[in-house]
């Protein structure tokens, strides 16, 4: 059991990488807190796990909503060891000038600003415990982008870089941080990724700019998650991990 004894806590955790990162960690002992902006969605994958989850409906970008993440962690099941700042989205892939600027502000929101207000809620307890772990879900994205989704690669170039940069702040409190890179998934973004219908033809196109040839698995992600949260990273941090089966070589 990898995590036993853990607390973690997961954003954007009722579906996709989310979810299976929300499972992964579960099967390794860890309690988790499945946190997402659709109630039933977390509340549904909470109740499968079983009695070593709990469900909190939150809006990431919103700081109330946070405090209340955090207090309902703390009330339910003690101080938050492990952070995983998964939510996210994107705009769909067009030419930027299409772009309006309230999507703009979403996709920044969601994908950025959550991360700040996350942290200025969670750090100060893990400071005060003695370390901890946060991962923050950028992309490949954000490493060699594709045309079309000029703002969100901006968004998930943001995430890699805040990273970095947590990472060389918070390592005095023994706090590691990593960013997890994973090309498209099988997720319900893929389709606005892609900016065209998801058909098997269109899919494979896609594909074809992978070199290990197919789409990034939930389960991708949530292994990854699990190494770089365990006792077994624990001289990693500030690591942009590719989660790409070879796209960004």
């Amino acid at each position: 059991m990898r995590l036993e004894g853990k607390v973690a806590v997961i954003t954007g955790g009722g579906s996709g990488f989310g979810e299976a990162t929300a499972r992964k960690f579960a099967e390794e002992g860890a309690k988790v807190v499945v946190a997402d902006l659709r109630g039933e969605a977390a509340a549904r994958v909470a109740e499968e796990i079983g009695s070593s989850a709990m469900a909190v409906t939150a809006d990431v970008g919103e700081a109330a909503d946070v405090a209340r993440v955090l207090a309902d962690t703390q009330s339910a099941f003690g101080p938050p060891d492990i952070l995983v700042n998964n939510a996210g989205m994107t705009h769909r892939n067009q030419p930027l000038l299409e772009t309006d600027e309230a999507m703009f502000d979403r996709v920044f929101r969601v994908n950025v600003k959550s991360i700040y207000l996350f942290v200025q809620a969670f750090v100060p307890v893990m400071r005060d415990a003695g370390g901890g772990v946060i991962l923050n879900v950028g992309s490949t994205a954000g490493i060699r982008p594709r045309p079309g989704l000029t703002w969100y690669n901006a968004s998930k170039g943001a995430v890699n870089l805040m990273s970095r940069s947590l990472a060389a702040e918070l390592a005095p409190w023994r706090i590691r941080v990593n960013a997890l890179c994973p090309v498209a998934g099988d997720t319900p973004l893929l389709e606005a990724l892609m900016g065209i219908p998801d058909t098997p033809e269109n899919r494979a196109k896609f594909i074809s700019s992978i070199p290990l040839g197919r789409l990034c698995k939930p389960s991708d992600v949530a292994a990854a998650a699990l190494y770089l949260a365990s006792d077994e990273a624990e001289f990693i941090t500030g690591v942009e991990f590719p989660i790409d089966g070879g796209r960004t070589i």
